[in-house]
């Protein structure tokens, strides 16, 4: 196995603005970085899980991959303009409670975040099982593949945190900027 690209794919897929980075960010923005990282933990245990899922039943995902790729693109998609929705209308004249910021829509969203069941659908098979098939060292691809998740989500809420007074500063420009990024991400899922 070439580590290095493997580390690669990982760190640029997990570290590039997806669904969950920029709705952590967004939570920073609106609720402070206790609420992203309730929400981070949430989406790292998904992470993950669909990691062990995905080691676990490859060959069973690999027969029907077309037709989970069609669903998720789907709902992955609608959820996505939903999110984007919420972050354009959010009325930043006033603070409410939200349950955004939550561990399980944290969590939650990984299921409906098409990125995420993308790479954690193709990693696995593409660099670990060619060349590895024993469980420990399965599972430690799994968990070393969470923590590079974990680090992504804890480097968006951080630069949420570092940033927050500008944000603060710009809140409705921040989050139709934010809406249209999800825009994107949906639009990007049919490209």
């Amino acid at each position: 196995m070439n580590i290095t690209s493997f580390f690669m794919y990982c760190f640029i897929v997990t570290f590039t603005p997806g669904p969950t980075n920029i709705v952590i960010l967004s939570t920073v923005h609106n609720f402070g970085t206790k609420k992203a990282m309730e929400y981070t933990y949430g989406a790292t245990i998904a992470f993950g899980l669909l990691l062990a899922i995905s080691a676990l039943l490859n060959t069973l995902l690999v027969t029907i991959l077309p037709k989970i790729l069609m669903v998720m693109q789907i709902v992955g998609s609608v959820y996505m303009f939903y999110l984007a929705y919420q972050i354009y209308k959010m009325d930043t004249s006033k603070t409410a409670v939200n349950q955004t910021g939550t561990f399980m829509s944290g969590f939650l969203m990984q299921f409906l975040n098409p990125k995420v069941v993308l790479f954690t659908m193709t990693v696995i098979p593409s660099f670990i099982m060619p060349y590895y098939t024993a469980v420990p060292i399965v599972t430690i691809s799994v968990i070393a593949i969470t923590l590079i998740g974990f680090l992504a989500f804890v480097t968006w809420a951080l630069f949420g945190t570092i940033f927050k007074e500008f944000l603060q500063k710009h809140k409705k420009t921040v989050n139709v900027v934010m809406a249209l990024f999800l825009i994107y991400a949906a639009i990007m899922i049919w490209m």
